[in-house]
């Protein structure tokens, strides 16, 4: 009896065994079933195109434009102050030794011609000094200011076109970061209208955002080299302006005995 009874025992746990690895066999091949399946759609599935350049200036929205213009600017001032902030621009040797002859014979008919057949800051500014020179009374004090003026006046043209680097600098990063205020808002709308169930139109919003804020910094750090580089360069520039027309004065002084 004992015998039958541990037979028994012993087929109810074989079956009981075998109802527990039935489900458990079928779940893994509905799991290895449901990868195939999903490998073989990602295999068919093409793969997203990637991006081209216009299509993310494109997807920055409205703020691409200002800075677009932002972005030609930097480009034309860059290459108009490579072209007009050099030493030759501001400096001419042969003129300045011709002139300095002519101050030295107090020639001041001579001079005045030669500056204006040789117009530049330097020129301009020692010939609005030499206006101030009277044969009869020549006054030291007169010529100097004049100098100073007219040399205020001439210099400053030329950083005006540098300062513009400086200013795009300081706009670029302000519009790009006004575009992302603007692209962030549209995403919180979206979200408010249809919900966290479409979040293709808010990675498009948030997209816009980041570009823009890329964008911005992207003009603004070559603008602000630049900015520097020419105001450096200036400023080498204008010391030699300074020091020419203190060698021309010294000698205006001494060719009229003062």
């Amino acid at each position: 009896m004992k015998k039958h009874l541990n037979l028994f025992l012993l087929g109810l746990g074989s079956l009981l065994l075998f109802n527990l690895a039935t489900p458990l066999a079928a779940q893994d091949a509905a799991d290895s079933a449901a990868a195939g399946s999903e490998q073989e759609l990602a295999e068919l599935t093409p793969p997203p195109p990637d991006k081209t350049l216009l299509d993310m200036l494109a997807a920055g929205g409205w703020a691409m434009y200002p800075l677009g213009i932002l972005s030609v600017g930097t480009l034309g001032f860059a290459v108009y102050n490579f072209l007009v902030i050099r030493r030759k621009s501001f400096v001419d040797d042969q003129v300045i030794e011709e002139l300095d002859a002519a101050v030295s014979e107090m020639d001041i008919e001579r001079a005045h011609e030669i500056c204006r057949n040789n117009p530049g800051p330097v020129t301009n500014t020692f010939n609005h000094g030499l206006d101030q020179v009277r044969k009869e009374s020549f006054s030291a004090e007169a010529v100097e200011m004049a100098f100073e003026n007219a040399s205020s006046k001439e210099l400053s043209g030329s950083f005006v076109v540098v300062s513009y680097l400086s200013i795009i600098a300081a706009l670029s990063p302000m519009v790009g970061l006004l575009g992302t205020v603007s692209g962030m808002v549209k995403a919180f709308n979206t979200i408010a209208a249809q919900g966290m169930g479409k979040p293709e139109l808010l990675a498009d919003n948030i997209s816009e955002a980041l570009i823009t804020t890329a964008a911005g910094m992207s003009i603004a750090i070559p603008a602000m080299f630049f900015f520097f580089f020419f105001r450096n360069r200036y400023g080498k520039i204008v010391a030699e302006v300074n020091l020419v027309l203190g060698r021309l004065y010294a000698d205006l002084l001494r060719a009229a005995g003062k």
